[in-house]
């Protein structure tokens, strides 16, 4: 790669920083801002010319000819949605940036909407609309929020969240009618308005490869706490503790590559940098708000600081002859970046130009990027309404937010506005932080669901008789007497293990409630079936033999089977250093019971709206959620060696999240055995929680209706839930005090729920099933935002 002579057009804050990061890199010879600004005009190797306009596409090809320019990066997206990148390329002169074709991804809110439906990318559900009165009566019938969105291109402003009907009404006569955004306005889409956090992601593509920057978070809204009228942008800051590793990787997997192998092909591949504008909705799961064609701003403000790499060799690997980016490290600094915008004196509504301003040096840590600005002889003048920035980079989010607003004290002109709340989001009081959910603590509850609708064929090619060769119960069955045994029983097995509990029990090296926790994980799968567990195995896998914690594992899964009423057959020691690291181990067990055929469960055919759910108490935890849970006992700054922070009784905050699985065998096999038919089901709630377990017992046609305020939520739950978690994830990811949910005849409830008080069980009338609703919810959960 020769020098390169570098043509960049705009004039905004990104068009300063892209030169700023462009003008380090050794490989650059020079760079024209057309038209440039104050920042601009004062950079080495910079300089701004006016003689042509930006949007003068034949004229700044002459431009670029006649200063030997190899390289084009267009700022804004006016004229790559206008098609530049085809003006140059007819000129055989490299531009990144797309196609005029790649462009309609932003320059059509439509096209976008229709690409991301046709490649099955996640995104909110619209409709698209240029017939005013249609969009209204659209309106008036759809019982969701909603976001209406022009359709073309609005300078980032033509986005629409109205909080009634009457606004929604109001802004699709402002925007189709009275052409608030002249021809941008000709179309609207309308689509269902999304909860959660919003991030950003900017990614280099050459056409096939992508490689991302951190995640950052705008905030649109000119008002602290994201309050008032829509903005360009008045701040930034990147990384986000929302963008996990597990997140980006699902973003990436599930967005980002197909977003431009669809691209591909549908004969348009995207060459330049897609901004991607993402929600993360509370249960993790991410979806598309809107795709742009060019860098963002002000995240480029905030992300270029932290790119390591040469970006001038980054982008021509993208826009050169012959697309490399695949060979390119893409190396970003584990630091923090932060940047707060300065606005003019009535942003975004109308302001005034030419006030004079001041900027004093900046230190190294900060940059200064100015944006609506111009030189008039040595004057330095306001020229628009976000005017400049300052961004800053430090070892903590704090530290970068403290600087950055260091930085705006350096900056001064009458009126100046900025919001004082930058990554506000990320700085809640003491405990209150962003919510979590177990996605994004790596754990896909979706993917576990896939993976069962995925194996089921293969699977059920192993059908045999006697065994059906049906999974996704909580146990698997088979049918002895139909397999040559005559009048033998129906054998049931289950296999589980521990989960991520096991971390906490290495770390507090006590390792017998686990055993416990392995044993009861299984045969609580067993008896919901109806089977009596008889036999157990386990399985423990180790970097090196720790005789002493081996033999206390083995000793919890004794007092496991024991309180089961089932043996410990045999099981496997495998000692795996290659494998695990350290003193780490995992473990994994398998039971086995037995029934009658008249005993199976769940009696699907016998269930009846109206029928009572029983909820039994669980012992806190159990087994399931503890990749949230340790996400929010590390988000809380806590070590398992602190006190419990909800039971002053416990020694210790990791001894009561080590409180073993209750075992409900016995009360269960008593109660199935004094009341005969009127048990009609039985869920174990394991992973998945009550969302996803309850109804894993019920026919298609009914549904569990419970009310969370009918059973006592043990304190645990409450303090995980607390301003860390949403309802619904709570629901989703774990017990939250009930154990086992049982479906029982609507006249016998008093009489099984006596059966199981005397065998020491903690009962409660929880709800009742009804008749399932279009949506196809099978649990549905009555009061649910009293846990908020």
């Amino acid at each position: 790669m020769s020098s390169l002579r570098i043509l960049l057009i705009g004039n905004g804050g990104r068009e300063h920083a892209l030169a700023w990061k462009l003008a380090q890199s050794p490989l650059v010879q020079s760079i024209i801002a057309v038209p440039g600004n104050g920042g601009t005009a004062r950079l080495q190797k910079v300089t701004n010319d006016n003689s042509v306009a930006a949007d003068d596409y034949p004229a700044l090809v002459e431009l670029a000819r006649k200063n030997g320019v190899n390289l084009v990066v267009p700022g804004p997206e006016a004229p790559l949605v206008d098609g530049v990148e085809g003006f140059f390329r007819d000129a055989g002169i490299p531009v990144f940036g797309p196609s005029k074709d790649a462009a309609r991804m932003e320059g059509s809110k439509t096209f976008s909407k229709d690409f991301m439906k046709k490649h099955n990318i996640p995104t909110a559900a619209y409709e698209n609309f240029s017939d005013y009165d249609r969009a209204c009566d659209y309106v008036k019938t759809v019982s969701h929020s909603v976001v209406i969105k022009a359709t073309g291109l609005a300078a980032g402003k033509g986005v629409i969240i109205p909080q009634s009907q009457d606004e929604a009404l109001a802004a699709l006569k402002d925007i189709m009618l009275d052409k608030a955004f002249g021809t941008a306005g000709d179309e609207v889409v309308i689509e269902e308005f999304l909860t959660g956090d919003e991030l950003s992601i900017l990614s280099f593509c050459d056409g096939t490869t992508i490689k991302s920057l951190p995640a950052a978070q705008d905030h649109k809204r000119i008002g602290e706490g994201d309050t008032g009228l829509n903005t360009g942008g008045m701040g930034c800051y990147a990384p986000t503790k929302l963008a996990t590793p597990q997140l980006i990787a699902r973003i990436e997997r599930e967005i980002l590559q197909p977003t431009v192998d669809g691209m591909r092909n549908d004969g348009f591949p995207f060459r330049g940098c897609l901004f991607t504008g993402l929600i993360i909705a509370p249960d993790g799961t991410p979806k598309v708000l809107e795709y742009n064609v060019r860098f963002g701003d002000p995240e480029t403000q905030t992300v270029l600081p932290l790119l390591e790499s040469d970006l001038a060799k980054i982008m021509y690997a993208c826009a050169g002859p012959v697309p490399y980016l695949e060979d390119i490290q893409v190396k970003v600094s584990s630091k923090f970046s932060t940047t707060v915008v300065v606005a003019a004196p009535g942003y975004p509504e109308s302001y005034p130009k030419n006030i004079p301003m001041q900027v004093a040096d900046a230190p190294q840590d900060i940059n200064i990027f100015h944006a609506g600005t111009k030189l008039s002889g040595e004057s330095l003048l306001t020229s628009g309404g976000r005017v400049i920035a300052a961004t800053a980079v430090g070892d903590s989010l704090r530290a970068a937010v403290d600087r950055a607003y260091e930085g705006v004290k350096l900056i001064s002109f009458d009126g100046m506005y900025y919001r004082q709340d930058i990554a506000y989001r990320a700085f809640r009081a003491a405990d209150a932080f962003d919510k979590l959910t177990y996605a994004q603590s790596g754990v896909s509850i979706d993917a576990g669901n896939e993976l069962v609708e995925r194996i089921k064929a293969a699977v059920a090619t192993t059908r045999r008789p006697g065994a059906d060769a049906v999974i996704g119960g909580f146990g698997g069955e088979v049918d002895l007497s139909a397999a040559s045994h005559p009048n033998a029983p129906i054998i049931v097995g289950a296999i589980d293990g521990v989960g991520t509990k096991l971390i906490i029990a290495q770390k507090m090296n006590k390792h017998d409630t686990v055993g416990i926790d392995l044993v009861a994980m299984n045969v609580n799968d067993l008896v919901v079936q109806g089977a009596e567990p008889f036999m157990f195995l386990d399985y423990y896998g180790c970097s090196r033999l720790d005789v002493a914690v081996a033999a206390s594992f083995v000793s919890g899964v004794a007092a496991g089977c024991i309180a089961a009423g089932c043996a410990l057959v045999g099981g496997e020691t495998a000692e795996m250093p290659d494998l695990y690291s350290g003193d780490d181990y995992d473990a994994a067990g398998a039971a086995v019971g037995v029934m009658r055929a008249e005993q199976r469960l769940p009696r699907r055919q016998a269930m009846r709206e109206g029928d009572v759910l029983l909820g039994l108490a669980s012992s806190g935890l159990h087994s399931n959620g503890f990749s949230l849970v340790r996400n929010i006992v590390q988000s809380r700054g806590l070590e398992y060696t602190d006190p419990c922070p909800w039971d002053e009784t416990s020694s210790s905050l990791g001894e009561a999240l080590l409180a073993p699985t209750r075992i409900y065998v016995k009360p269960l096999l008593e109660a199935l055995a004094k009341t005969g038919e009127a048990i009609r089901g039985m869920a174990h709630i394991t992973g998945g929680g009550l969302t996803e377990n309850v109804p894993r017992m019920l026919p298609a046609h009914l549904a569990a209706e419970m009310d969370v305020g009918s059973w006592e939520v043990p304190a645990v739950f409450r303090w995980l839930g607390r301003r860390a978690v949403e309802p619904a994830e709570m629901a989703r990811a774990f017990n939250n005090g009930l154990g086992m949910v049982l479906a029982v005849d609507v006249g016998r409830a008093d009489e099984v729920a006596a059966v199981l008080e005397g065998a020491g069980e903690r009962v409660w009338r929880v709800g009742r099933l009804v008749k399932r609703g279009g949506k196809g919810e099978g649990c549905v959960l009555r009061g649910l935002e009293s846990w908020a």
